[in-house]
């Protein structure tokens, strides 16, 4: 007789879960069920259409420091599935990945249909059945053991269908709600707030400098002691960029109960601090003396936000350094390394949605993904409250995750 796994939701972690559970164990039968009518939809637009698959390491240490939370348990979930595992999974499956300078790591197609494309092949070739536009509606443990789930399907009928292991693999939700349905599971959520989101601000003058980047920009929230250094980006909106983002994930549950009402103090020359760049402001006005100061600045600033700074500090670009007053240098000085933004409201990273919370962690057995409470009941990817910054690391926890849970349910339907 065939075990039964059911895999719900149809994104990275519950696919990883399926063709791997379904190539171990041949007397598994595995079908995913997806509310929604796309499959892999993360993947899809991640990295902007490109995949970020994950980020390249050499020690397992060099990954956790990426997550904010759950990090002793991602140290635990990569040593049983790193990165370089991951890029050996996909490269027997004829998908290369490649490095960039920053580690992200991509398919060298730079195509995230190449991932997609995979997994699907996959899918197929272990015959991992997929029933879309199909919700659960119901998830009732039966007392001697496995499962009855309640579907409802494109045709609003309701299916009874049983099962000797679940795998709950829905993503995140913006809102606790979304959990309400495993309530009678006894599963504990850490109540979710976004996280990856760019900081919205409402200067019209910063908004035109939309496209300028700057490729080590130090980044602190006021009144606190949390900063972030790495590349910045200007938009139409506001501040984005991976050290934005970076702390926008560091510090999400603060942002939040801020309502994402706060200051933003940027250092756009961090290897000087106020004080010494206001020494090398001064020895400039003696070097540099008949040069106009808006030509060229000596900090390699991209040219419009250097005469946008001038502005800010009522210096004219067309003067000669030997003529800014200096008044005006101090305050140069002040806005080069300390230049401050009122931040009201944010915007989701492009189409990437993330959030902070979901199934507590001490609700599991962390070796396996399975639930303390339920047996054949287990849990991978976001749906945990488990969230790194971007780079490559939230795929690679669906990835870890989901390998686990295919790999405990092979070793328990062998041992069966």
């Amino acid at each position: 007789m065939k075990k039964k796994l059911i895999v719900i939701g149809g994104g990275a972690s519950g696919f990883f879960c399926a063709v791997n559970a379904a190539r171990l164990c041949k007397n598994l039968e595995v079908i995913i069920v997806e509310k929604t009518s796309k499959l892999l939809s993360k993947v899809k637009v991640s990295g902007g259409g490109r995949c970020n698959v994950t980020h390249y390491s050499e020690e397992v240490s060099d990954m956790t420091p990426a997550y904010p939370r759950g990090k002793n348990f991602m140290k635990k979930s990569l040593y049983r599935f790193s990165s370089n595992d991951t890029v050996s999974w996909f490269q027997e499956r004829g998908v290369l990945l490649k490095t960039e300078h920053d580690g992200r790591m991509f398919p060298v197609t730079d195509d995230s249909q190449s991932i997609i494309d995979c997994l699907l092949q996959e899918s197929t070739k272990y015959g991992v059945k997929i029933l879309m536009q199909t919700r659960v509606d119901e998830i009732r443990p039966k007392l001697k053991g496995g499962f009855e789930l309640s579907l409802n399907g494109p045709d609003k009928l309701v299916q009874n269908i049983d099962a000797d292991f679940i795998c709950i693999a829905t993503g995140g939700s913006p809102m606790v709600s979304g959990f309400d349905w495993l309530k009678n599971l006894g599963v504990e959520i850490e109540a979710p707030v976004p996280s990856l989101f760019t900081f919205n601000i409402s200067d019209k003058k910063l908004h035109e400098l939309m496209g300028v980047s700057v490729t080590d920009v130090a980044v602190k929230i006021t009144n606190t002691g949390m900063q972030e250094r790495g590349p910045l980006i200007i938009t139409h909106w506001g501040l984005s960029g991976p050290s934005v983002l970076k702390m926008s994930s560091v510090a999400a549950r603060d942002l939040h109960k801020l309502n994402y009402d706060f200051r933003v103090r940027l250092n756009w020359v961090p290897f000087f601090h106020e004080s010494s760049i206001l020494q090398d402001l001064k020895d400039n006005r003696i070097k540099l003396a008949k040069q106009s100061i808006g030509v060229k600045n000596p900090y390699n600033l991209p040219n419009r936000l250097w005469n946008y700074l001038l502005e800010k500090s009522k210096i004219f670009s067309d003067q000669s350094w030997s003529n800014v007053s200096s008044t005006s240098v101090n305050t140069l000085a002040k806005v080069i390394c300390a230049d401050e933004y009122v931040v009201q409201g944010k915007t989701t990273f492009k189409e990437e949605f993330v959030t902070a919370g979901g199934v507590m962690l001490e609700c599991i057995n962390q070796a396996t993904m399975e639930s303390n409470l339920i047996k054949g009941l287990y849990f991978a990817g976001e749906v945990l409250n488990v969230d790194g910054i971007t780079g490559g690391y939230n795929f690679q926890h669906a990835w870890s995750s989901g390998w686990t849970v295919a790999m405990h349910i092979s070793e328990v339907t062998k041992d069966a």
